[in-house]
């Protein structure tokens, strides 16, 4: 099941109704790689709105992460994890990462495109937040919540509104999430990419040390 513009465009009542709906699930598998083999043309197309690269471009690492919004491993990953990896490998120019946007419902959608209406360097800024923030505003009735975080990054009501009824951010954060599940094999949050190999399920600071470590040997 996909998201549609119409899902957005209605009132705060209504989104908190559609918000409510999943339409894919969340796996609570740990960090095991695949033997799976995908294209690296494939893996390194970008969605229609761009990759947000954090790191070096010559890293001799790239590591891309397929998460959703409301995914509580993907916020255990971004709220333990993820500040190790950045300090240990993004910041010293071993790792580049590359989030990308598989919302796995209505609200993980809404989540992303609120990080993409903040803009490329307020990007990952938004996803930590609302990650770190996820249980306060993953709820039944979503929007005042969301709307508060918002608020928070710079959004006003009429901003934060506008930018859920923006076709063209929703088909390209569609669009990403479709080449992850057509192209890729991704069927579920986190999926991470290490150079190309597939890992599926949340990864601990010990288990991407055992990846990268060879990695940046060779």
């Amino acid at each position: 099941m996909y998201l549609t513009r119409r899902q957005f465009i209605a009132a705060s009542a209504t989104f908190s109704a559609l918000f409510a709906l999943p339409f894919g699930r969340s796996l609570s598998l740990t960090g095991t790689a695949q033997a799976q083999t995908v294209s690296s043309v494939e893996l390194m197309q970008a969605g229609p709105l761009g990759d947000i690269v954090v790191g070096r471009d010559d890293a001799p690492v790239t590591i891309i992460e397929y998460a959703s919004m409301t995914c509580g491993h993907c916020a255990t990953f971004h709220n333990t994890t993820y500040p190790e990896l950045k300090k240990k490998y993004i910041d010293t120019g071993k790792v580049k990462y590359i989030l990308r946007e598989f919302p796995l419902d209505a609200l993980a959608a809404a989540g992303f495109m609120l990080a993409r209406c903040a803009g490329n360097d307020k990007y990952h800024a938004m996803i930590e937040m609302l990650f770190a923030k996820q249980k306060e505003w993953v709820t039944q009735n979503p929007i005042p919540p969301l709307q508060a975080l918002a608020q928070q990054a710079g959004f006003t009501k009429d901003s934060f509104e506008a930018c859920l009824k923006d076709q063209k951010i929703l088909e390209g954060i569609e669009a990403v999430r479709t080449h992850g599940a057509e192209k890729l094999g991704v069927n579920s949050t986190p999926t991470f990419f290490i150079n190309g190999k597939l890992f599926r399920g949340t990864l601990t600071i010990e288990e991407l040390d055992k990846q990268l470590q060879p990695l940046l040997k060779s």
